[in-house]
C-alpha cells in the first residue's frame, strides 16, 4: 500500500453468492474487532432489511446502530451513484468518523463496478478498498451447481439441445472469485477433505493470480485475518479480470426477486418442511427472513439456499414491534409467485 494511501479509510468488501455465508462472516469480524471503530454498509437486495437487522442485533459498541447503513434500492454495484457514494460520504462526515468501513454486497452483486467507484473524484482522496473477500458456500459448489465444468457442459447439451449454456449464476460466482484478494471457503464442516481439495483446486484454476484460501465453518474467522490487506484495489483493477469488463453496466434482469408475508405459525419444522418443498418443486435459490411463532417471545431466523435451511432464535420480540413474518426470496427469471405463496400459505 502507497503511502498516500495511508490516510485513507480502509474499507473491506465483502462479497459472496447467494447464501454464501456473508452476514455470518461479518457478525464474526465485528465481534473480534478489539475495539476498533467500524461502520457497515449493507445491500439489500429485495425490500425486507434482514442483513441489516441481522447486524443491528450484534450489540456491538464500536458499531452502534446509526453505524450501519441499508442500501435497499437495487444492486449495488448498479446505484454507485445515486446510493453508495452518497453512504460512504455520509459515513465519512459522522463526528466520530469510521477508522474502517466494512461493505456487504448482495449475493447478486459484480465486485468490480463497486471497486471501481473507489477512483471517483469525490472519495478517492478519502477512502481505499483495503480488501475484496469472497465467501464461497463450499458444499454448493462441491455439488457442483457454480463449476465451470465443459465436459459437465458438453454432457447437458447433449442431453438437451436447447439449453443455455451462458449461466449468468456462474459468471457472477466467476467475478466475485476474479475480484478476490482472499477466498473464504466456507461451510467447510460439511465436506470431506478431498471434496474440500477439490473446490480449493477449481477455485485456484479460476482466479488467475496468487489469493489465498482459507477454510472455516459459520463464518469463523477473527477480524484480525480479514482486515488490514492492504490491497489498494482500486489501483489494481487489470489483474481483477471480469466477464463483464466489455460493458458499461449490467443489470440483474435474470433474476426474480419478491416477499412474501405469512401469519404466526405454531410449530417451525413444519415450515421449514414447506420451505424445503417449494425451493425444490420451483427452483428457488435463496429464501430468508423472520418468523413469528405463537407463544414464543423470540423471533425466528430463517436461511435457506436451495433445499438447505438453518434456522434459529436470533432475539426477542421489542416491545410495540409488530409480530410478522416476512420471507425474501430469490430465484432465476420466471418465478411463479402465486405457485410459491399459496405453497407457504396452504
Amino acid at each position: 500500500m502507497s503511502l498516500a494511501s495511508n490516510s485513507k479509510v480502509p474499507c473491506t468488501i465483502v462479497t459472496g453468492f447467494l447464501g454464501a455465508g456473508k452476514t455470518t462472516l461479518i457478525r464474526n469480524l465485528l465481534a473480534t474487532a478489539g475495539g476498533r471503530r467500524l461502520a457497515l454498509i449493507v445491500n439489500e437486495f429485495g425490500d425486507v432489511g434482514v442483513d441489516g437487522d441481522i447486524l443491528r442485533s450484534c450489540g456491538i459498541d464500536s458499531c452502534p446502530e446509526d453505524a450501519i447503513v441499508e442500501l435497499a434500492n437495487g444492486c449495488i454495484c448498479c446505484t454507485v451513484a445515486d446510493d453508495f457514494v452518497p453512504a460512504l460520504e455520509m459515513l465519512l462526515a459522522r463526528p466520530n468518523a469510521p477508522e474502517h468501513i466494512v461493505i456487504e454486497t448482495s449475493g447478486l452483486a459484480l465486485p468490480k463496478p463497486l471497486v471501481k467507484a473507489f477512483n471517483w473524484p469525490a472519495i478517492r482522496s478519502r477512502v481505499t478498498v483495503d480488501g475484496v473477500i469472497a465467501v464461497v458456500d463450499g458444499a454448493a459448489v462441491a455439488a457442483g451447481r457454480f463449476a465451470d465444468d465443459p465436459e459437465e457442459l458438453k454432457r447437458q447439451a447433449e442431453a438437451d439441445g436447447a439449453l443455455d449454456h451462458d449461466n449468468p449464476l456462474e459468471e457472477v460466482y466467476e467475478d466475485q472469485l476474479l475480484c478476490a484478494d482472499l477466498v473464504v471457503l466456507n461451510k467447510a464442516d460439511l465436506l470431506g477433505e478431498s471434496e474440500l481439495a477439490g473446490v480449493e483446486r477449481d477455485i485456484e484454476r479460476t482466479v488467475p493470480r496468487a489469493v489465498k484460501v482459507v477454510r472455516t465453518s459459520e463464518g469463523r474467522i477473527d477480524a484480525a485475518v480479514l482486515l488490514g490487506l492492504g490491497a489498494a484495489a482500486e489501483d489494481d483493477l487489470a489483474a481483477r479480470p471480469s466477464h463483464h469488463d466489455a460493458e458499461e453496466e449490467h443489470d440483474h434482469d435474470d433474476f426474480d426477486t419478491f416477499v412474501v408475508d405469512l401469519p404466526a405459525i405454531l410449530e417451525a419444522d413444519a415450515l421449514i418442511s414447506k420451505l424445503r418443498k417449494a425451493a425444490e418443486d420451483h427452483d428457488i435459490l435463496r429464501i430468508k427472513g423472520f418468523v413469528a411463532i405463537e407463544g414464543k417471545p423470540m423471533r425466528l431466523l430463517v436461511q435457506g439456499v436451495g433445499a438447505r435451511f438453518s434456522q434459529h432464535f436470533d432475539r426477542a420480540w421489542a416491545v410495540g414491534e409488530a409480530r410478522s413474518s416476512r420471507l425474501v426470496v430469490i430465484g432465476e427469471k420466471g418465478l411463479d409467485q402465486d405457485g410459491i405463496r399459496k405453497a407457504l400459505n396452504g
